[in-house]
């Protein structure tokens, strides 16, 4: 079964923006974007979908806990890693 809406090429799309008044009113039966999906915020869903945090086991956090020990091992050692090039500060 086919749509209608998958015959419109984008040439066509652009035809109808372009001829468009944009002074128009809009259609008292038009649906708000942000309603019509149930979520609210500084960006639709269909724009940017909503992050997901992702956990690491505690074997990740404990090398993440361990590089940055090292580094503030190495600072306070008076030395200067700001280059990723262990310097004399």
């Amino acid at each position: 079964m086919t749509d209608e809406y998958d015959t419109i090429s984008d040439d066509d799309l652009a035809e109808l923006a372009l001829a468009a008044d944009p002074d128009a009113p809009l259609d008292p039966n038009a649906v708000e974007l942000e309603g019509a999906w149930g979520r609210s915020g500084p960006l639709p869903l269909w724009y940017m979908p909503a992050p997901v945090a992702r956990t690491g086991g505690p074997r990740r956090a404990a090398v993440v806990a361990l590089i940055i020990a090292a580094l503030l091992v190495v600072v306070a050692s008076g030395f200067c890693v700001t280059y990723g090039i262990i310097e004399i500060a």
